[in-house]
């Protein structure tokens, strides 16, 4: 059973930055495949960024290539979302996600088995 407890959200003016963390319980963190998912209302959900291992194999999707980097502290269990130059559209609920057993960068939800319980970002304009 992997635990996630995400932070950091909150109300940001656009241009601003956040950003948000993930601890994770579990003796074998660095080996989760590890990402960030958004939900906004009336919206499906999206993966934002993904990533797996320790040597900057990541995943963006397009519209938050250059603003968002992913990373992770092995050390200290954590994946973080370094969210720069906000936008509104970037508005939603995230979500961190984790599993154990995908070897590889993921990006659909149903690859991940564990979810953290969502933080709000609410970018104003």
């Amino acid at each position: 059973q992997v635990q996630l407890v995400e932070s950091g959200g909150g109300l940001v003016q656009a241009g601003g930055s956040l950003r948000l963390s993930c601890a994770a319980s579990g003796r074998t963190f660095s080996r989760y495949a590890m990402g960030w998912f958004r939900q906004a209302p009336g919206k499906e959900r999206e993966v934002v960024a993904a990533m797996y291992g320790s040597d900057g194999n990541t995943y963006y999707i397009d519209s938050v290539k250059g603003r968002f980097i992913i990373s992770r502290d092995n050390a200290k269990n954590t994946v973080y979302l370094q969210m720069n130059s906000l936008k509104p559209e970037d508005t939603a609920v995230y979500y961190c996600a984790a599993d154990p057993d995908t070897k590889y960068i993921a990006t659909m939800s149903y690859e991940y088995h564990y979810w953290g319980q969502g933080t709000q970002v609410t970018v104003s304009s």
